[in-house]
C-alpha cells in the first residue's frame, strides 16, 4: 500500500478536542492536497472527524473552514498551478473559496466510532486514559479488516502497553504532537520492539510533509518531553513551597516569585506555574499518576497540586484559546492575581509584587529578555554573560536560578542515562522546539 492508499480512508479520535482538531486540519489538508494532484484524480479521500460530542464537531467544523482559508492564503500560488485547468477560477478568492471546499469536502464529522472500521490510518487523540485508549483501538481493529495502523498522540502512557492490551501487534506507534499541532514543528515519534518498519516508515514521511521535526524518544511513562517537564515543574512547586516556609512568607507570594524567576532569569517564554497553568493543573495532575507507576527512584506528585484539584482550580485553556485562572489569575494575557490555597481566593499581585521584587534583589545590567535572544546570532555568548554574573551573585533570586538551573541539567542528563532519550541532543530539542526555551538544559552555562 502507498502513502496516498494509506491516506485515502483515514479516521480522528478525539476530533473535536484541542489535540484532535489540530491533527484533524493538518491531515485534512495532507489528503485535499493529495487528491488535487493529477495522479490521484478519481481516487476518493475520506477523513472522518468522530467525536462524542455533536456541539464540538460543529465547531469544529467552523475552527476547520477558517484555518483552512489562511491556509490556502499562503499558498496561492500553488492553487494556482494545481487549478490551472480550472477557467472558472480566476480571482484569488475564487481559487481560495474553492480550495477550503475541497478541503473541507475530506472530512466527514461523526459520531459514531463505526466509521473508523473502513480506515487504513486512525489517529487516536482522546485523553490521557490508557484503559480508554486500549479499548478504543482495540473494539476498532476487531472490526477493522483493513490492516489498519494506529498513531496515539499519548504523551506519557507507554505505546506497548497500548500495543499488547489492545493487541495491535506491531501497528501502533506513539506520533505525540505538540499543542496546538498546527503551530508546534516537534512530534516525538515512539516506537516498540514489534513497531513494523513501514508503518515507521510512513510516519516519517507524514512528519515530512507536514514539515514537522521528529525526535525519537524511547517508549518510557512520560518520554522526552513531559519526562523533562513533569520533574521541571515539581521542583519549581518545591521550591515554592521551600522558599514559603525558609522565608516565612505565604505560599502564593513564593509562587510569584518562583514563577518570576523562572521566566526572567532562566529566560524562558513563561515561567513555570503559568506553563503549569496553560497545560492545566488537572492534566498535570494525571500525567504524573501515569507516570508515577514507572519509576523506581523517585515520587513524581505533589500535594499542591492536590490540594489546588481539591479546591477546583484547574487552569487549562478555553476552547477560543484564553488562559483559564489557574496559580494565577489572567487578564487580557497579563497575570493579575495569585490563588491563596488557605484562603481560596485570589490576591492581587500589586499587593504584594514590590516585596517580593525587593526580596529577590536587582537582575543584572547583562539580563536578556526571551523574547530579544531568540534569534540574536551572540545568543550563545549573551547568555554565557548573564548565567554567570548570576552565579558572581549573592541575591536570593539569582542563587535559586542557578540551582533550578542545574537541577534542569541534571534532570536532562538522567533521562539520557535512563535511555528515555537516546542522545542529550534529543533532549534539548524537544525543550528548544516543543517548550520554546531559548536554550537546551543539557549545557555549559550552570557547570
Amino acid at each position: 500500500m502507498t502513502y496516498e492508499d494509506r491516506l485515502q480512508n483515514v479516521s480522528v479520535l478525539g476530533a473535536a478536542g484541542k489535540m484532535g482538531s489540530g491533527i484533524l486540519l493538518l491531515t485534512a489538508v495532507e489528503m485535499a492536497d493529495l487528491s488535487l494532484k493529477p495522479e490521484n484524480k478519481g481516487k476518493s479521500f475520506v477523513l472522518n472527524a468522530i467525536d462524542v460530542s455533536p456541539e464540538g464537531l460543529a465547531g469544529l467544523m467552523k475552527y476547520l473552514r477558517n484555518q483552512v482559508r489562511k491556509i490556502a492564503e499562503k499558498k496561492t500560488v500553488w492553487l494556482r498551478k494545481i487549478y490551472a485547468d480550472r477557467d472558472d477560477l480566476i480571482e484569488n478568492y475564487d481559487i481560495i473559496d474553492e480550495y477550503v471546499f475541497d478541503v473541507l469536502n475530506v472530512v466527514r464529522p461523526v459520531t459514531s466510532m463505526a466509521a473508523a472500521y473502513q480506515s487504513t490510518l486512525v489517529f487516536e487523540a482522546v485523553s490521557e486514559n490508557r484503559a480508554l485508549k486500549v479499548k478504543l483501538l482495540g473494539d476498532i481493529d476487531k472490526n477493522n479488516d483493513n490492516d489498519a495502523w494506529y498513531f496515539t498522540n499519548t504523551s506519557s502512557v507507554p505505546i506497548n502497553l497500548i500495543e499488547s492490551e489492545a493487541k495491535l501487534d506491531g501497528r501502533v506507534l506513539g506520533f505525540h504532537f505538540y499543542n496546538p499541532p498546527a503551530v508546534q514543528r516537534l512530534v516525538e515519534l515512539i516506537v516498540t520492539d514489534k513497531t513494523k518498519d513501514e508503518v515507521q516508515n510512513f510516519a516519517k514521511e507524514y512528519a515530512k510533509n507536514l514539515r514537522k521535526i521528529i525526535v525519537p524518544s524511547n517508549d518510557f511513562a512520560g518520554f522526552i518531553g513531559n519526562g523533562h517537564f513533569m520533574r521541571d515543574a515539581l521542583h519549581g512547586i518545591n521550591e515554592a513551597k521551600t522558599l514559603a516556609e525558609e522565608k516565612n512568607i505565604p505560599l502564593y507570594q513564593a509562587v510569584y516569585i518562583i514563577n518570576k524567576i523562572t521566566q526572567d532569569y532562566l529566560v524562558r517564554p513563561m515561567g513555570i506555574f503559568q506553563l503549569i497553568d496553560y497545560v492545566g493543573i488537572d492534566v498535570v495532575q494525571f500525567i504524573l499518576n501515569v507516570m508515577n507507576p514507572f519509576v523506581t527512584d523517585e515520587e513524581l506528585h505533589s500535594d499542591v497540586l492536590d490540594k489546588m484539584m481539591l479546591q477546583g482550580v484547574k487552569g487549562g485553556q478555553m476552547s477560543s484559546g484564553a488562559q483559564k485562572d489557574g496559580f494565577m489569575k489572567y487578564k487580557s494575557g497579563r497575570i493579575v492575581a495569585i490563588w491563596d490555597m488557605h484562603k481560596q481566593t485570589y490576591v492581587d499581585i500589586e499587593k504584594f509584587k514590590d516585596e517580593c521584587d525587593d526580596m529577590m534583589g536587582e537582575l543584572p545590567s547583562s539580563a536578556v529578555s526571551w523574547k530579544s535572544i531568540l534569534k540574536n546570532k551572540k545568543k550563545e555568548d549573551l547568555l554565557s554573560a548573564f548565567f554567570s554574573d548570576l552565579k558572581k551573585s549573592n541575591d536570593l533570586a539569582a542563587s535559586i536560578a542557578v540551582n533550578y538551573g542545574r537541577r534542569s541539567k541534571t534532570i536532562g542528563e538522567k533521562l539520557v542515562s535512563d535511555n528515555v532519550a537516546s542522545e542529550t541532543d534529543h533532549v534539548n530539542t524537544v525543550m528548544l522546539t516543543g517548550f520554546f526555551h531559548a536554550y537546551g538544559p543539557v549545557n555549559n552555562f550552570f557547570d
